[in-house]
């Protein structure tokens, strides 16, 4: 496992660690979650705008186009 270290304002360190306390988890968990679900979700934009040309030129122009006829 990698140590990484990083500066919190007073504000989002007060904040963690009322998280932390009301959760019964330590910061670094919660951290180690908060950027696990924030790298899958930039993943997620990061394909979906290299899919979004090719669903324009199919004629899916929106998510409701899409939706429409895969749901």
């Amino acid at each position: 496992m990698t140590t990484l270290t990083i500066r919190l304002d007073d504000q989002l360190d007060g904040q963690l660690s009322r998280l932390a306390e009301r959760s019964h988890r330590t910061k670094s968990d919660l951290v180690r979650e908060m950027l696990r679900r924030e790298a899958a979700i930039e993943e997620l934009r990061q394909t979906r705008n290299l899919l979004k040309p090719f669903a324009e030129r199919a004629g899916y122009l929106s998510d409701e186009d899409f939706f429409r006829d895969f749901s």
